[in-house]
């Protein structure tokens, strides 16, 4: 098992939401976290104050990852600060509802920017340090790559893309970097819905429960722990994925 304390870590989008919750949970591990965020600064630093207050090292960078040039800076600096990259940790994403017939192409181009272009480009830029390191990246994929849903179908589709970047990076990547990614079901809730799209969704999965950002930490964990596994999608979904 990979020992992940003094190591360094960027988790993109880890100023709100899930993204805050992987990154507290790489500080716990002792990680040397850096906290990118986009427009949240007071999210990001909120996100470094608490891994801080709970023992941890924690630092924030502000990039718009739909800029490839920013997004490139960003591994630069943080590689000539600390000195190393061991671990990124690709969260930063957007969810658009956008039922057919009714999307546009600038929802479909911001969409697959941030969702696809910018985590392709942070890591490859990473590819180098994370060698030299032996380390790892972590995708943060969706359900919704495996399942179809008709008001989200771009949205989907980035996913997918997700899922066959962490499979061919894996591979392209292999044997010094490790290249793995988390599929999150029903874990917090988009903006806007309901507690009645709350009920629906405990109703239909198997453990009766809207997951919750630790239930993704933990396995961003374990896939940075876990020395033989790459190329590896790990479903966090309550068992969604085997409903009948």
């Amino acid at each position: 098992m990979t020992t992940l304390a003094g190591r360094v870590a960027i988790v993109t989008g880890a100023g709100r939401r899930v993204g805050r919750a992987l990154a507290m949970a790489l500080g716990a591990r002792g990680m040397r976290v850096v906290v990118h965020y986009a427009g949240s600064a007071d999210g990001a630093q909120e996100t470094a104050r608490l891994i801080q207050d709970a023992g941890g090292a924690a630092s924030i960078v502000q990039a718009d990852l739909r800029d490839t040039a920013a997004a490139e800076r960003l591994i630069d600096g943080v590689v000539q600060r600390e000195g190393e990259l061991f671990a990124l940790v690709n969260s930063a994403a957007i969810m658009l509802r956008t039922p057919v017939g009714e999307t546009t192409p600038p929802q479909w181009d911001e969409m697959f920017t941030l969702n696809v272009r910018a985590p392709y480009f942070l890591s490859q830029r990473a590819a180098p340090a994370l060698r030299a390191a032996r380390g790892a990246i972590v995708n943060i994929a969706d359900l919704a790559a495996f399942e179809t849903w008709p008001a989200y179908v771009p949205h989907a589709m980035t996913k997918a893309a997700i899922v066959q970047m962490t499979r061919g990076l894996a591979h392209a990547l292999a044997p010094e970097v490790r290249v793995n990614a988390v599929a999150p079901g029903a874990v917090l809730l988009p903006d806007g819905w309901s507690e009645a799209d709350a009920e629906h969704l405990r109703g239909t999965t198997p453990l009766k429960r809207i997951g919750r950002p630790e239930d993704v930490a933990h396995a961003v964990v374990f896939l940075l722990e876990a020395d033989f596994v790459t190329g590896e999608v790990i479903k966090v979904d309550g068992g969604r994925h085997v409903r009948t």
